[in-house]
């Protein structure tokens, strides 16, 4: 086996891992396959001789890719009102194959990379290398241009951003949160405000992204009043709901007249909803492989 055949075979073999870096670093996977597919052309071309630690090499490569990436975006959404969504991890309810358990590991829900989407591009690289990838400071620093101790200071902010962004951590039992998800979606095809109300938590919060085509479908909500109103319009006779997991939480696909409406995520805590992330952005949707959830 020549170099380049072995270097092809090797990069395979990470390739899934470097997807989960990238996906993490941009929250886009069409952006992610990109990177990777980026990163791939760039280590054919400088081969790996002499390298040692072939997958720190490569993941070096691809967070030098998003990182590049992230920097060329025109804009940074930083303000929490403003509503663009992360691209879902969409699976069957109760089922994650390998490759997914990946993109998944340490619990990268839609709220999480929503906050990772307003970090400055420096900090969201060494947070998501460090935090989630334990790639020494050492390393974030040469690829910033800076040193080790300045590469420690810009993970540090982005930790005190997620933590006063107050992530919630989903309740572990999948069964659990479905009865909660199944309880909402029942009281909303109800009309039942106070059913709907006593499933919310006190600081529920509700985004919506309709994207270009549906501009008036992008929103924020908070509070189970106003999350309740929403959810009470919002509820469609001929919608039909797809039980998934949305990044590893319960969540569902919701077709009309055949099609993807809506994608959405719930966070439960303590059998209370106390976020729903929304994709009802049809180019969006159209990336998403989902035939598989909503085929009858």
């Amino acid at each position: 086996m020549d170099e380049h055949a072995w270097l092809a075979a090797r990069f395979e073999e990470h390739r899934t891992h470097l997807r989960a870096v990238a996906y993490r670093m941009l929250g886009s996977l069409a952006e992610a396959d990109e990177a990777v597919q980026d990163a791939w052309l760039r280590a054919s071309r400088a081969g790996a001789a002499g390298i040692e630690n072939l997958g720190g090499w490569l993941t070096t490569i691809v967070a030098r890719v998003c990182l590049n990436a992230l920097q060329a975006r025109k804009v940074r959404r930083e303000d929490p009102e403003s509503v663009h969504m992360p691209d879902p991890i969409v699976t069957r309810d109760g089922a994650l194959d390998p490759q997914q358990e990946v993109l998944l590991a340490d619990s990268v829900g839609l709220a999480l990379q929503i906050v990772l989407g307003t970090l400055p591009p420096a900090e969201r690289l060494a947070f998501v290398l460090h935090d989630m990838f334990d790639v020494p400071f050492e390393e974030i620093g040469t690829m910033v241009g800076r040193t080790a101790t300045a590469a420690r200071q810009l993970a540090s902010r982005a930790r005190r951003r997620v933590r006063g962004a107050s992530v919630p951590t989903p309740d572990p039992d999948l069964g659990r949160q479905r009865a909660v998800v199944d309880a909402f979606f029942a009281a909303a095809r109800q009309g039942d405000l106070a059913g709907l109300v006593a499933v919310l938590d006190p600081d529920v919060v509700l985004r919506s992204d309709g994207g270009e085509r549906r501009k008036a479908l992008t929103f924020v909500r908070r509070g189970p009043a106003e999350v309740a109103r929403s959810a009470v319009a919002g509820a469609l006779s001929s919608a039909i709901l797809h039980p998934a997991l949305v990044n590893g939480a319960a969540g569902v696909v919701v077709t009309v007249n055949g099609k993807p409406f809506a994608v959405m995520a719930f966070t439960v805590v303590q059998d209370k909803i106390v976020a729903i992330d929304a994709v009802l952005d049809p180019d969006r949707l159209a990336q998403l492989d989902l035939a598989v959830l909503t085929r009858p």
